[in-house]
């Protein structure tokens, strides 16, 4: 069966009304009973109890809630509600974030105009875009939105922006008659609109063939039901490292119970201890910390114009690897620019125009005349085209309402999509002059003269090959391209169509949506940073192209293709195909998800930019979406993981560098807090195979979670970022948080923490096993603080600028060496904590041994940077 755009008018009124008459009052109720209202179909939303509930699903999540009744069981009443405490804040502040449930399915319904006209009984009337069904005849004018999809029946030079559906910049130019060809793409479909779009000039009808989720636009929301979000990479690694960490502690408490049983202590006692050192040895603050780290993180992203609408986008985007973005509004202005003009057979570039040369005026000046739009006070009102022509007028102190007065129009001939023109008629210093604007190649066969040094002169074959060429160059490098063309006429003419003949042709203005400025950049910091940039977009290959290889996107014509080219491969296919593209032009919004979902089968982390309701699903799909805040559709920033307030391309590049840092943060407050607790292990560990008393007393365990693990902890995730993370390629998708390296250096620091421990433990039992409590617990807690410092980062800190760099570090380090010698020295806190008061050598013993740690692991440090491991 033909598709509508096939049909003629009479065939497609036929094929949906049985007839050329419009529908009758009883067809009209029987369509609406058959087909439904003209609205989207909103599926059913999580409660916020459903979204409070998932957020405990986390394995982690799920061994500390175990952790904490076995606490409670045991007795230890205090390190249970801690626990609890902690994750239920962590549920809570997740759940702040998630509770802004998906929005788009309303979005894209408060597209749908309120009100329609629609052909009914002999009139037109106004009826809710909600009763307008199939079969209707729905009137156009300038201004209206679109309410449903059909098939155009009357065209009065209507031009609708469908930029939202398309992604095109330009508006479309509708026509009435059919068109041939099989499985053309909905921008080339000029004979149809579509429900969403609205009508920039003109007026029409259209037999309505499409209404609520059978309209492209219901499609899209179809395919935001049925994408699923994706989980970021730290998400990933969290849940891995939550149950690789589990598993080691539980190796860890299993040796320790089997060496309890075998000298001797009993199967419970040894159990229970077993299991309380589990507790003690779960980093609990782990999930807060991240949480709290990304918080800040987003903050930080919001000062820098970007907005973040769930947590785990901050440290997502640190992990692209590829970024799909849409052309228009987001690598470009969105707003049509003059980039040359070409007059008297010199091509001239905007920046150099000089308005002392006469016929470059000249030129000026027609543009501003033959034009129907206005800028005022920074609002443009008409097609973008013309507002490019009078904008470049403003850039040149030639205000379009100071030329409008001096020559005020007398007559016009209003463009028409068929003809291609657009004729004004004023009164010039040289008489009553028609100016004519329009496509090139209709104009060029209407001229019999040329515009040469102030002259009319014939136009011969040459001069005609020469504006060809000079057309055909302006529009391989995606230009769009306006004649210019005058005629002298009779005083007191009123101008027709019959007049648009012997002109002079004057000169070509060129135009195009340029590149933003920071676009170039941006890229070019992608591509440094291992990052792929790839544009797709619903706007033709050649314009497509042309910024592409502007901003550096594009290297070679072969790494740009249209949608048409994929819409019959397979999935696998089409993973080999998108390692050589960089451009998708004329795609549609199931072209922009197969091309994210087939880099994400290859193993790649991608992040999809766009403004447009065509960019949501894509944007949904991908692990990480971003969208436009300025001219970004309600739906898109549905969709979106990040909603840029600048609409600026290089604000995500920004971002990546931003999420980056977070995961590096995140990674060493990971590491600080392992180091830290394998060193608490190990010493319990040896002291039960030594023989000796436990060294750690179950309260000691707590004040370490609390005070010397969570404030260093979220202070390394608050580190100064560093631009030279941009320098690194982005990490492997599977790559899991404890990687062999990242293991062996918590191995190694725990190791020598857990050594001067105990070496403070031995220094303390000579004299009593109180006293070797008190040194092990004070020398693992003052450790700890200092160990921060070294968890800075992977080279050695210590002698540089950076050592003190993180006011929020310094912070938890005095705030912990206080407390901590406040329990050490105050009486009253000994029985509490239960230490002993340590004398001032104790105390300078503890403090020696503890600092101790800092060169050591510095010099380790030095020495793995050395030999690059």
């Amino acid at each position: 069966m033909k598709e509508y755009y096939q049909m003629s008018r009479t065939e497609a009124q036929k094929s949906v009304n049985g007839s050329t008459h419009p529908l009758s009052e009883d067809q009209i109720k029987k369509n609406q009973q058959k087909y439904g209202p003209n609205a989207l179909v909103e599926e059913k939303k999580k409660s916020i109890l459903q979204i409070f509930l998932e957020q405990y699903k986390d394995f982690l999540v799920i061994i500390l809630i175990v952790a904490a009744i076995v606490s409670g069981l045991l007795g230890e009443t205090e390190s249970a509600i801690v626990i609890l405490v902690v994750i239920t804040m962590n549920a809570i502040l997740g759940t702040v974030q998630t509770v802004k449930a998906e929005q788009s399915l309303d979005s894209l319904k408060a597209m749908s105009g309120p009100e329609a006209k629609v052909f009914r009984n002999g009139d037109v009337i106004k009826v809710p875009s909600s009763e307008v069904t199939i079969g209707d005849i729905v009137m156009l004018e300038a201004g209206d939105y679109v309410p449903a999809d059909g098939r155009i029946l009357e065209n009065a030079s209507l031009k609708v922006d469908e930029s939202a559906l398309t992604g095109e910049s330009l508006g479309v130019d509708k026509t009435e008659e059919e068109i041939s060809g099989q499985d053309v793409p909905l921008g080339d479909r000029t004979n149809m609109v579509y429900s969403g779009s609205f009508v920039s000039y003109g007026r029409g009808s259209f037999l309505v063939t499409a209404i609520g989720m059978e309209t492209e636009v219901g499609k899209i929301a179809k395919l935001l039901k049925s994408t699923s979000e994706k989980k970021t990479p730290l998400q990933m690694n969290l849940d891995n490292f939550g149950q690789k960490l589990s598993i080691l502690i539980l190796v860890f408490c299993a040796i320790l119970f089997g060496i309890s049983v075998f000298r001797g202590e009993s199967i419970g006692d040894a159990f229970l201890f077993a299991v309380a050192l589990a507790v003690a040895a779960i980093p609990e603050a782990l999930s807060s910390i991240v949480t709290i780290v990304l918080s800040f993180g987003t903050q930080k992203m919001a000062k820098e114009h970007a907005i973040v609408r769930k947590l785990q986008a901050v440290e997502g985007l640190g992990s692209v690897s590829i970024i799909c973005s849409d052309k228009t509004g987001t690598l470009t202005q969105n707003k049509m620019t003059v980039e040359y003009y070409y007059v008297e057979g010199k091509e001239v570039p905007a920046a150099d125009i000089d308005l002392e040369e006469e016929a470059q005026k000249q030129l000026l000046r027609h543009s501003i005349l033959c034009n129907d739009s206005t800028n005022k006070n920074g609002e443009e009102i008409g097609d973008p085209t013309e507002t490019a022509l009078i904008n470049q007028g403003d850039e040149l102190g030639v205000p379009a309402e100071t030329v409008r007065e001096k020559y005020p129009r007398f007559s016009e001939v209003p463009f028409d999509s068929d003809r291609k023109l657009m004729s004004t008629l004023h009164t010039l210093k040289t008489g009553s002059t028609m100016v004519t604007k329009g496509a090139v190649d209709v104009l060029l066969g209407r001229v019999t003269t040329i515009q040469k040094n102030g002259k009319a002169e014939p136009i011969s074959q040459a001069d005609i090959q020469e504006i060809e060429e000079q057309n055909q160059k302006f529009s391989r490098n995606g230009l769009r391209v306006l004649a210019f063309a005058y005629k002298s006429v009779p005083e007191g003419t009123t101008i027709t169509v019959e007049d648009e003949n012997d002109m002079t042709f004057l000169g070509l203005i060129a135009m195009m949506d340029p590149p933003r400025e920071e676009s170039k950049d941006a890229v070019a910091e992608c591509i440094k940073a291992g990052i792929k940039p790839i544009m797709i977009t619903g706007d033709h290959k050649v314009t497509a192209a042309a910024i592409a290889k502007r901003i550096g996107i594009l290297k070679d014509e072969s790494e740009a293709c249209e949608g048409a080219v994929i819409e019959n491969m397979t999935d696998e296919e089409l993973q080999d195909f998108v390692e050589g593209i960089s451009v998708y032009a004329r795609v549609s919004p199931e072209h922009k998800i197969r091309i994210v979902r087939a880099w994400q089968e290859k193993g790649n982390i991608v992040s999809m930019t766009g403004d447009g309701v065509n960019d949501a699903p894509a944007l949904k799909q991908a692990d990480i979406g971003v969208a436009m805040g300025i001219t970004g559709t309600e739906v898109s920033k549905d969709a979106a993981s990040m909603i840029l307030t600048d609409d600026n391309f290089a604000t995500i590049v920004k971002a990546v560098e931003n999420g980056r840092n977070v995961y590096k943060n995140i990674k060493s407050a990971i590491q600080f807090l392992l180091s830290g607790n394998f060193a608490g292990i190990l010493a319990v560990l040896y002291a039960s195979i030594a023989g000796l008393p436990v060294p750690f007393a179950p309260v000691h365990l707590l004040f370490i979670n609390l005070l010397t693990d969570s404030l260093p902890a979220i202070a390394l995730g608050l580190e100064p970022h560093s631009e030279s993370v941009m320098n690194e390629k982005p990490r492997p998708m599977n790559e899991s948080i404890l990687t062999k390296n990242f293991l062996s250096k918590i191995g190694i620091e725990g190791l020598i923490i857990g050594i001067m421990t105990m070496i403070g433990f031995y220094i303390g039992y000579q004299e009593s096993a109180l006293l070797a409590s008190t040194l092990a617990f004070g020398t693992l807690c003052m450790s700890r603080l200092v160990h921060g410092f070294n968890c800075k980062s992977d080279a050695p800190v210590l002698f540089t600028k950076r050592f003190f760099n993180n006011i929020y570090l310094a912070g938890a380090f005095g705030l912990g060496v206080l407390l901590i010698t406040a329990v050490m020295m105050i009486p009253w806190l000994n029985g509490i904590f239960q230490v002993q008061t340590l004398s001032l050598t104790q105390l300078l013993i503890m403090y020696g041994l503890s600092l101790a740690n800092l060169p050591i692991i510095q010099f380790i440090k030095w020495i793995r940077k050395k030999i690059g491991k």
